[in-house]
Protein backbone atom coordinates (compact mmCIF):
# COMPACT_ATOMS: atom_id res chain seq x y z
CA UNK A 1 0.00 0.00 0.00
CA UNK A 2 2.00 2.84 -0.98
CA UNK A 3 1.03 6.35 0.49
CA UNK A 4 -0.77 4.48 2.83
CA UNK A 5 -3.89 4.28 1.66
CA UNK A 6 -6.24 2.02 3.22
CA UNK A 7 -9.34 1.27 0.57
CA UNK A 8 -11.65 0.04 3.19
CA UNK A 9 -11.31 3.29 4.90
CA UNK A 10 -12.45 5.68 2.46
CA UNK A 11 -14.90 2.81 0.91
CA UNK A 12 -16.57 3.44 4.92
CA UNK A 13 -15.97 7.10 4.72
CA UNK A 14 -17.95 6.85 1.45
CA UNK A 15 -20.65 5.28 3.13
CA UNK A 16 -21.01 7.08 6.15
CA UNK A 17 -21.14 10.12 3.79
CA UNK A 18 -23.91 8.60 1.55
CA UNK A 19 -25.83 7.74 4.85
CA UNK A 20 -25.51 10.66 6.29
CA UNK A 21 -26.24 12.27 3.24
CA UNK A 22 -29.70 10.56 2.80
CA UNK A 23 -29.97 11.06 5.81
CA UNK A 24 -29.71 14.36 6.14
CA UNK A 25 -31.81 15.03 2.50
CA UNK A 26 -34.90 12.25 3.82
CA UNK A 27 -34.47 14.29 7.62
CA UNK A 28 -33.87 18.02 6.48
CA UNK A 29 -33.71 18.80 2.75
CA UNK A 30 -37.06 17.20 1.85
CA UNK A 31 -39.19 18.43 5.27
CA UNK A 32 -37.51 22.18 4.53
CA UNK A 33 -38.04 21.73 0.65
CA UNK A 34 -41.80 21.01 1.14
CA UNK A 35 -42.15 23.53 3.59
CA UNK A 36 -40.69 25.95 0.85
CA UNK A 37 -42.63 24.65 -1.70
CA UNK A 38 -45.81 24.66 0.72
CA UNK A 39 -44.73 28.64 1.34
CA UNK A 40 -44.57 29.74 -2.18
CA UNK A 41 -47.82 28.47 -3.05
CA UNK A 42 -49.24 29.73 -0.04
CA UNK A 43 -48.11 33.10 -1.58
CA UNK A 44 -48.71 32.37 -4.93
CA UNK A 45 -52.82 31.85 -3.80
CA UNK A 46 -52.45 35.02 -1.51
CA UNK A 47 -51.67 36.40 -4.64
CA UNK A 48 -54.46 34.99 -7.04
CA UNK A 49 -56.86 35.91 -4.02
CA UNK A 50 -55.49 39.84 -4.27
CA UNK A 51 -55.70 40.01 -7.71
CA UNK A 52 -59.55 38.48 -7.62
CA UNK A 53 -60.41 40.59 -4.81
CA UNK A 54 -58.97 43.68 -6.54
CA UNK A 55 -60.86 42.58 -9.99
CA UNK A 56 -64.29 42.25 -7.85
CA UNK A 57 -63.29 45.92 -6.26
CA UNK A 58 -62.85 47.27 -9.94
CA UNK A 59 -66.42 45.29 -10.84
CA UNK A 60 -68.15 46.98 -7.99
CA UNK A 61 -66.22 50.29 -8.65
CA UNK A 62 -67.54 50.47 -12.27
CA UNK A 63 -71.26 49.06 -10.75
CA UNK A 64 -71.34 51.58 -8.47
CA UNK A 65 -69.68 54.21 -11.10
CA UNK A 66 -72.88 53.40 -13.63
CA UNK A 67 -75.33 53.36 -10.55
CA UNK A 68 -73.93 56.57 -9.61
CA UNK A 69 -74.40 57.77 -13.32
CA UNK A 70 -78.00 56.38 -13.52
CA UNK A 71 -78.70 58.38 -10.64
CA UNK A 72 -77.44 61.56 -12.07
CA UNK A 73 -79.52 61.13 -14.45
CA UNK A 74 -82.61 60.28 -12.61
CA UNK A 75 -81.82 63.24 -10.57
CA UNK A 76 -81.48 65.45 -13.30
CA UNK A 77 -85.25 63.84 -15.22
CA UNK A 78 -86.52 64.27 -11.49
CA UNK A 79 -85.29 68.20 -11.43
CA UNK A 80 -86.78 68.30 -15.36
CA UNK A 81 -90.01 67.06 -14.14
CA UNK A 82 -90.13 69.16 -10.90
CA UNK A 83 -89.01 72.44 -13.18
CA UNK A 84 -92.17 71.32 -15.91
CA UNK A 85 -94.59 70.96 -12.85
CA UNK A 86 -93.52 73.88 -11.09
CA UNK A 87 -93.76 76.08 -14.52
CA UNK A 88 -97.37 74.19 -15.06
CA UNK A 89 -98.45 74.69 -11.00
CA UNK A 90 -97.23 78.49 -12.40
CA UNK A 91 -99.30 78.80 -15.95
CA UNK A 92 -101.96 77.45 -13.86
CA UNK A 93 -102.51 80.48 -11.11
CA UNK A 94 -102.22 82.76 -13.55
CA UNK A 95 -104.74 81.90 -15.36
CA UNK A 96 -106.66 81.57 -11.92
CA UNK A 97 -105.48 85.17 -10.99
CA UNK A 98 -106.71 86.18 -14.88
CA UNK A 99 -109.85 84.65 -14.48
CA UNK A 100 -110.19 86.00 -11.06
CA UNK A 101 -109.31 88.81 -12.51
CA UNK A 102 -111.42 88.78 -15.12
CA UNK A 103 -114.40 88.21 -13.03
CA UNK A 104 -113.55 91.25 -10.66
CA UNK A 105 -113.90 93.46 -13.50
CA UNK A 106 -116.90 91.91 -14.59
CA UNK A 107 -118.63 92.25 -11.42
CA UNK A 108 -117.29 95.83 -11.02
CA UNK A 109 -118.63 96.83 -14.54
CA UNK A 110 -122.00 94.83 -13.38
CA UNK A 111 -122.20 96.87 -10.21
CA UNK A 112 -121.03 100.46 -11.76
CA UNK A 113 -124.00 99.73 -14.47
CA UNK A 114 -125.78 99.16 -11.52
CA UNK A 115 -124.90 102.12 -9.57
CA UNK A 116 -125.50 104.28 -12.55
CA UNK A 117 -128.56 103.11 -13.13
CA UNK A 118 -129.86 103.63 -9.96
CA UNK A 119 -128.24 107.16 -10.03
CA UNK A 120 -130.41 107.63 -13.54
CA UNK A 121 -133.32 106.70 -11.92
CA UNK A 122 -133.24 108.40 -8.67
CA UNK A 123 -132.24 112.03 -10.94
CA UNK A 124 -135.45 111.12 -12.50
CA UNK A 125 -137.51 110.74 -9.43
CA UNK A 126 -136.13 114.01 -8.38
CA UNK A 127 -136.86 115.79 -11.65
CA UNK A 128 -140.17 114.28 -11.93
CA UNK A 129 -140.62 115.43 -8.31
CA UNK A 130 -139.04 119.44 -9.07
CA UNK A 131 -141.41 119.40 -11.99
CA UNK A 132 -144.06 118.64 -10.09
CA UNK A 133 -143.05 120.62 -7.43
CA UNK A 134 -142.74 123.76 -9.81
CA UNK A 135 -146.17 123.17 -11.51
CA UNK A 136 -147.81 123.07 -8.35
CA UNK A 137 -146.07 126.48 -8.00
CA UNK A 138 -146.94 127.69 -11.25
CA UNK A 139 -150.68 126.43 -10.79
CA UNK A 140 -150.95 128.08 -7.47
CA UNK A 141 -149.53 131.38 -8.36
CA UNK A 142 -151.21 134.03 -10.98
CA UNK A 143 -151.37 133.52 -14.45
CA UNK A 144 -147.64 133.89 -15.82
CA UNK A 145 -149.52 137.00 -18.18
CA UNK A 146 -150.55 138.62 -15.27
CA UNK A 147 -147.02 137.84 -13.76
CA UNK A 148 -145.42 139.78 -17.13
CA UNK A 149 -147.63 142.55 -16.74
CA UNK A 150 -147.23 143.27 -13.15
CA UNK A 151 -143.11 142.71 -14.36
CA UNK A 152 -143.68 145.19 -17.16
CA UNK A 153 -145.36 148.14 -14.89
CA UNK A 154 -142.52 147.24 -12.30
CA UNK A 155 -140.10 147.89 -15.17
CA UNK A 156 -141.91 151.30 -16.17
CA UNK A 157 -142.13 152.38 -12.62
CA UNK A 158 -137.96 152.35 -12.44
CA UNK A 159 -137.37 154.06 -15.52
CA UNK A 160 -139.51 157.13 -14.61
Amino acid sequence: MPLNIDWQQILLHWMNLAILTGGLYFLLYKPVREFMDKREEHYRQLDREAADKLAQAEQVKAEYQAKLDGAEEEVRQMKARSQQSVQKSAEEQLAQAQNQARQIIAHAQAEAEHSRERVLKESQRELRKLAAQATKKLAFHADPFDQFLDLAEEEEEYEE
